[in-house]
């Protein structure tokens, strides 16, 4: 019996072979209108009289900021190796030149933390320049943000790519474009007995690794939507409260999965408190990832957020009427 399973063969990047439309990007498009649909709910449950075209705007602007934040973020961050620096076009087109020929390739390489950061600023400048406002448009968006957050990370998924560590677990998946590793090795050689792989033939082995995109679009999408939605929106305490608790829980789901998720080729372990001889296979809680140190600034943040959101709530419950409003009283007991 086999202690793992084999990407689908039928499961390809393309919808229609040959063409340049792919899964990933329709489902960019179904994150979006899934999004969009959970904040009309809201905004006719929370009866806002605010214009149709203002909640269309806004999207327009968030996607373009989540876009141009994602792909800055991942070409900033990402690439050490100076790739984009030497080929800027490839940072906006989803084409390149390769033997004479022009070929597709996609915008590969999104950040989340750039898309977030791009999100914020296009939302919060959009907001304040129509008055809305911020913390309870904020709170809207990130109430349903989460379930479509989840397509993004099916879209991963079908591309074969952002795929976790080499594991022995039985739902573990052998994923086409991870690294192969030559059998002449010897831990190639125990861990494929181990695992019932077979090798005959083969020079380079391709183990089987956590399906962690899998684990993201559950836990950082589903489960993550539902404790927004069901609980946290229904029982608010103060404005603003939804946005800060979405950054810590995005922030601490995503901090313990990437724990199993294959660190970034060209970062590895920015910070490595426990030398391992092999870490292909070996693991320390002690050792973390690029996407560890940012989602801990995440957390903070969050935190941060939530304390001063809750603050301003009570400074405003608790403050003396304005003098329009005193004025206001005044009059009605002149009429009486």
């Amino acid at each position: 019996m086999l202690a793992f399973i084999p990407f689908p063969s039928w499961l390809k990047p393309e919808i229609i072979p040959g063409l340049p439309i792919r899964w990933y990007g329709l489902m960019y498009i179904l994150a979006f209108a899934t999004t969009y649909l959970m904040v009309k709910i809201q905004v006719k449950e929370k009866r806002l009289d605010v214009p149709a075209d203002d909640v269309l705007n806004l999207f327009f602007w968030v996607i373009i900021g989540l876009l141009a934040g994602a792909r800055l973020f991942s070409v900033l961050i990402y690439d050490p190796g100076g790739y984009y620096l030497r080929h800027p076009l490839q940072i906006l087109l989803p084409v390149t030149f390769s033997g004479g020929r022009l070929r597709f390739t996609g915008l590969q390489g999104m950040s989340y933390h750039g898309g977030l950061l791009g999100v914020v600023t296009a939302a919060v400048i959009y907001m304040r320049r129509k008055r809305m406002d911020v913390l309870e448009w904020g709170d809207m968006l990130v109430a349903g943000a989460s379930l479509g957050y989840t397509f993004g990370r099916l879209g991963n998924f079908i591309n074969g790519e952002l795929y976790g560590r080499i594991t022995r677990v039985g739902w573990g998946m052998i994923f086409p474009q991870a690294e192969r590793f030559p059998l002449k090795l010897a831990w190639v050689r125990n861990l494929s007995a181990d695992i019932g792989l077979q090798t005959a033939g083969l020079e380079f082995v391709n183990f089987p690794r956590h399906p962690s995109q899998l684990y993201e679009a559950f836990f950082e999408g589903i489960l993550l939507w539902l404790i927004l939605w069901f609980v946290l929106r229904r029982h608010r305490a103060f404005k603003g409260q939804l946005l800060g608790s979405y950054v810590i829980g995005y922030g601490l789901v995503r901090f313990f999965i990437e724990y199993v998720r294959q660190p970034d080729v060209e970062l590895g372990f920015p910070i490595q408190l426990v030398a391992l001889e092999n870490p292909q296979i070996q693991f320390s809680f002690f050792n973390f990832t690029a996407g560890q140190i940012l989602n801990f600034f995440m957390i903070v943040a969050g935190v941060v957020c939530l304390l001063l959101f809750r603050n301003l709530s009570r400074r405003k419950s608790e403050a003396p009427p304005s003098k329009t409003v005193n004025n206001r009283r005044k009059l009605r007991k002149k009429i009486r």
